[in-house]
């Protein structure tokens, strides 16, 4: 049996994974450190994590921006009210956010960039402060995406503007593919009989 040769983005999957964790947090500091000194949403050259990016649609071509923003981490506790009242009917804590970080961060990255779509994002790193997230955006308007399939879905003419707000997250598309798998097959059977 042939071992199949690995490709450069299963080696920095890995290398992201399973590096040490001293080495990483020595390697990360002086980035982290810089990024907390930038403004909270930045435009990048490049991708951090390339591999991550390339699974989640992004291209090297024009048209296709990719954003980093930071987003502070903590809970989201309310302010205390200055009536009287016990603590247990503050309702201070253990309030939730509906939304996760992760959408957070598509959507400023959506409001600061106006004209662009979000495609998708990722956890880049953490901080004892901020937590940051890379966004991948597109520019319908460029020739280069309006030709590339893999951008049909996000810039076709049936798609509304400003889908970030209701896109599907991945795992409610895997869920939905699953039940189709799983469960039409089932309901034809039942029709058949």
């Amino acid at each position: 049996m042939k071992a199949v040769a690995r490709s450069a983005y299963t080696y920095m999957a890995m290398w992201y994974r399973k590096i040490g964790r001293e080495v990483h947090e020595r390697l990360m500091r002086k980035i982290l450190i810089e990024w907390r000194r930038a403004p909270s949403i930045v435009r990048v050259e490049r991708p951090f994590r390339l591999e991550r990016a390339r699974k989640l649609g992004y291209k090297p071509k024009q048209g296709v921006v990719v954003a980093r923003v930071r987003i502070m981490r903590g809970p989201f506790n309310r302010r205390r009210p200055d009536s009287g009242r016990r603590p247990k009917r503050m309702g201070v804590y253990g309030i939730t956010a509906w939304k996760s970080w992760r959408q957070v961060a598509e959507e400023r990255a959506a409001r600061k960039f106006p004209g662009l779509e979000v495609v998708n994002s990722y956890w880049v790193a953490d901080d004892g402060v901020y937590r940051y997230f890379e966004v991948i955006l597109i520019d319908c308007n460029q020739l280069t995406i309006r030709g590339d399939p893999l951008y049909s879905g996000i810039c076709g003419k049936e798609v509304p503007r400003r889908r970030i707000m209701r896109r599907l997250r991945e795992r409610q598309k895997k869920t939905i593919e699953y039940l189709k798998k799983t469960l039409l097959p089932k309901l034809k059977q039942g029709e058949g009989q």
